[in-house]
């Protein structure tokens, strides 16, 4: 296997993050020649996790709260979305991050029709043209999501979202994260990473990605490697979210790696 570099931020002595901060991440796929493929973005070196290949997601913002977007969200309420994540409160918000992330960081942006009957896939030239005026916005940091909402009269896909999995971060790296994991199934638009905490881009089937993988010359983490095996297998985005979505709670996957520094260097000991 060649050698690749991931830039790991491992913590110092006295430095550990007891509490990981909540996040989301969004496996975006669609159908290609009767497989899945999946939308995975290279991270920038400067970032953590930098030069791996990763889907959309990010760290829960405040903004992002069910209570300031629960009007959204008409096919899915908190109670049901903490429900399904174990939580006492606020799930929803891992459901808003993720379409929100998503947004920023593919360009695609996961809504329903205006009666909030289906997931809308096709927008017109004039919502395109706001939708990037909208983008550009967040990604200088103006928290103006909702205001997109309004605008176009759109409601959240929030329904669309299956949860899959829930990772968190080793205690050995500086910055850890309880991230939970989803899958949702893109629109017409063009997926297209940020430019600044994404430098490259591509659509690749789950198990392509996998056995470039394995020769060397596709560096992940193990939560997106875990994450690709668990959608590999299927033919058709249909029947993977059907799938996901038919899942008991205690059937969902939840990992907490453990390593351990050995000759400088952070060794697997279990997940």
């Amino acid at each position: 296997m060649s050698e690749y570099k991931i830039n790991h931020t491992l913590h110092k002595k006295r430095e550990t993050q007891d509490k990981p901060i909540p996040a989301a991440s969004v496996m975006l796929v669609r159908d290609h020649d009767n497989k899945v493929e999946v939308f995975m973005i290279k991270r920038s070196m400067k970032t953590n996790f930098g030069g791996a290949w990763v889907f959309p997601g990010g760290k829960i913002d405040k903004a992002d709260d069910a209570k300031n977007y629960a009007r959204y969200s008409h096919l899915l309420d908190d109670v049901t979305a903490s429900q399904r994540l174990g939580t006492e409160t606020n799930g929803l918000a891992y459901w808003i991050a993720c379409i929100r992330e998503c947004f920023e960081e593919s360009g695609i942006l996961l809504v329903n029709e205006t009666d909030g009957s289906k997931q809308k896939t096709k927008f017109t030239d004039n919502e395109l043209k706001i939708i990037n005026q909208y983008k550009e916005k967040l990604l200088s940091g103006d928290c103006v999501f909702n205001e997109l909402l309004d605008k176009l009269n759109f409601s959240l896909a929030t329904n669309e979202l299956a949860y899959i999995s829930h990772w968190i971060t080793p205690k050995i790296e500086k910055r850890r994260y309880s991230t939970r994991f989803f899958v949702a199934r893109t629109t017409h638009q063009e997926a297209i990473h940020d430019g600044s905490e994404g430098v490259e881009s591509q659509w690749i089937n789950p198990q392509a990605a996998l056995n470039l993988y394995n020769t060397g010359n596709y560096p992940m983490i193990m939560p997106t490697i875990k994450n690709l095996e668990l959608i590999k297998d299927f033919s058709n985005a249909n029947s993977l979210l059907k799938a996901m979505n038919n899942k008991e709670e205690n059937e969902i996957p939840r990992i907490e790696p453990i390593f351990k520094i050995r000759n400088g260097k952070p060794k697997l000991i279990s997940y």
